[in-house]
């Protein structure tokens, strides 16, 4: 049996890994009785630790929130894990995180184990970041809108549109989206009354209004999200029917700029989007597959126009006859 010291440390771990325990299973776990439980439970709330029990047959405890976080207790997986997120976070796209996440870093990696530190290390030498220049967001503009979208109260806002037009929204939030470049907001325009999304970096000081709604048929976020950003805000909207498998093209094609749709074992249709048809014939030519154009009729004849130039530009390549090689002199 664990003594004192260690078996507190193994209840505060206990607590932390689930939101409720029964007494009798805890106990267990333990190895203790149920009467050394209650005496372990006073302990910990003697620390400061607020544990709450709950009386009766279906009763047990619960580690409540607090005044100051309590220590985290994690397993070797989970502590490689929060190195890693801290170490991907000190260059993401929320304003102000990265010197958080380097001072939360510091101080997991002078506690973790000698083993542990070189899991980590190998990992960190590994692995190099490809830094792009995507706009960031305000942590405190993340936060108001998650507090919204989970108490399903209304948000204002400022917002300015893909052309720079600005304008004052009125939404009911549903989810926030991360692309791994972008933030967009999924929510209900309360003016035009459909869904709409709305990219977090472009809003100004969102507001909760106090209102409260019920969400109507909210949309699945993730895949909302990715129909407005693959083909939505662009002039040309296309739909093109590709002659390989579904998972073969989406290696191709993020989320983010096509939406890849499986049609049988061997074909796939892609609807992408682009403010050039060029960009986008260009695009299908370099994709090493046969595909059909289905929509628009203008990629159709930007198609036509390409293949002419290509042949053009295949017979004067064949029928260029090679120049004599210069004498180099010595």
């Amino acid at each position: 049996m664990l003594d004192t010291s260690a078996r507190l440390l193994r209840l505060l771990s206990l607590l932390q890994s689930r939101r409720e325990w029964a007494g009798p299973e805890l106990a267990e776990r333990l190895d203790v009785t149920v009467r050394t439980l209650r005496r372990d439970v006073a302990r910990l709330r003697d620390l400061g630790y607020p544990v709450r029990a709950t009386p009766g047959v279906a009763g047990g405890y619960q580690l409540a929130a607090g005044l100051a976080l309590p220590p985290l207790l994690l397993d070797d997986e989970e502590a490689v894990a929060v190195v890693l997120s801290l170490r991907t976070a000190t260059s993401h796209t929320v304003t102000g995180i990265a010197e958080s996440s380097l001072r939360a870093l510091a101080k997991l990696e002078r506690v973790l184990p000698a083993r542990l530190r070189q899991r980590t290390a190998a990992l960190r030498l590994a692995t190099v970041p490809l830094v792009g220049q995507a706009p960031t967001v305000d942590p405190d503009t993340l936060t108001v809108i998650a507090e919204a979208c989970q108490d399903q109260r209304c948000l204002t806002f400022g917002y300015r549109s893909r052309d720079g037009a600005a304008s004052v929204r009125t939404v009911q939030p549903h989810r926030l989206v991360h692309t791994g470049r972008r933030w967009y907001l999924v929510a209900r325009d309360e003016t035009r009354d459909d869904w709409r999304t709305f990219r977090v970096d472009r809003i100004d000081d969102p507001r909760s209004t106090g209102a409260r709604f019920t969400p109507r048929d909210p949309p699945d976020a993730a895949a909302f999200v990715s129909e407005s950003v693959a083909a939505g805000p662009y002039r040309f909207r296309a739909r093109i029917l590709i002659h390989a498998p579904a998972d073969v093209v989406a290696e191709r094609f993020p989320p983010t700029t096509g939406i890849v749709e499986t049609v049988d074992e061997r074909n796939c249709l892609l609807t992408t989007g682009a403010d050039s048809v060029t960009l986008i014939a260009v695009h299908l030519a370099l994709l090493g597959h046969d595909f059909t154009a289905l929509e628009p009729a203008e990629l159709v004849k930007e198609l036509k126009v390409l293949a002419d130039r290509l042949h053009r530009a295949h017979l004067a390549s064949v029928t260029q006859a090679p120049g004599p090689t210069p004498d180099r002199a010595t």
